[in-house]
């Protein structure tokens, strides 16, 4: 069996996808791997051979789940991917859409020793800039509603952007701009039957459309 580091970035690729599509919630088939990676099915198929052969995944009843090697695999990745975009936003100042970018990068080449030092650096943070958990550290989660599910008039903070929304285009720009980030506070405008809320945050009135709203995870006053 292959050891941490000794991996194709692709193989890389794929386990963090499959972690991150488990993470949203979402069924790990292999259209949804093929929407999240912008890549296709036929693609998918042969790579998912691939990974079964390396004991990486399981497939059962065409839904796909990763062993303890490839759970291992996402977690070391998807750790490195989140220390990385903290890095990126807080130290260098990029966007949260360049970061995301960028972090995709760092997270195949980043040594033991750099993501140790990099943790340091940046104080053991226990979340990404969304908001999203990083594997290793001491976060703890909180009782979360949908940003859709609050009632207009109340309050909210944001808490978590899912990983979903982070390969919307052009979704990460938008919330970046709107101050609808993790910390931020606001209140509920109005609500539509479509799913669509705008609210007040940070001197911001927005309105989010439905895929975006019934993302986006709020601690609800």
């Amino acid at each position: 069996m292959p050891q941490s580091g000794e991996h194709h970035p692709a193989f890389e690729e794929y386990c963090e996808c499959i972690y991150e599509l488990r993470e949203d919630d979402v069924e790990v088939i292999q259209a949804r791997i093929a929407d999240r990676l912008q890549v296709s099915r036929p693609s998918v198929s042969e790579m998912v051979r691939r990974l079964e052969g390396d004991g990486l995944i399981v497939l059962a009843d065409n839904v796909i789940s990763l062993t303890e090697a490839g759970e291992r695999l996402a977690l070391r990745v998807v750790r490195r991917h989140r220390l990385a975009e903290r890095f990126l936003t807080d130290v260098l100042g990029l966007s949260w859409a360049q970061a995301h970018h960028e972090a995709g990068k760092w997270e195949h080449v980043m040594s033991d020793d750099v993501e140790a030092a990099m943790n340091r650096l940046l104080g053991d943070p226990t979340t990404c800039p969304h908001g999203n958990p990083i594997p290793g550290s001491s976060y703890l989660a909180e009782e979360t509603v949908r940003l859709v599910d609050v009632t207009p008039g109340h309050r909210f903070t944001v808490t978590r952007i899912p990983e979903e929304l982070e390969f919307a285009p052009g979704v990460l720009d938008f919330l970046e701009s709107s101050a609808l980030q993790p910390g931020r506070s606001g209140t509920i405008a109005s609500s539509n039957a479509d799913g669509s809320v705008t609210v007040d945050i940070e001197g911001h009135h927005v309105s989010v459309a439905p895929f975006t709203s019934a993302r986006i995870l709020v601690t609800a006053a």
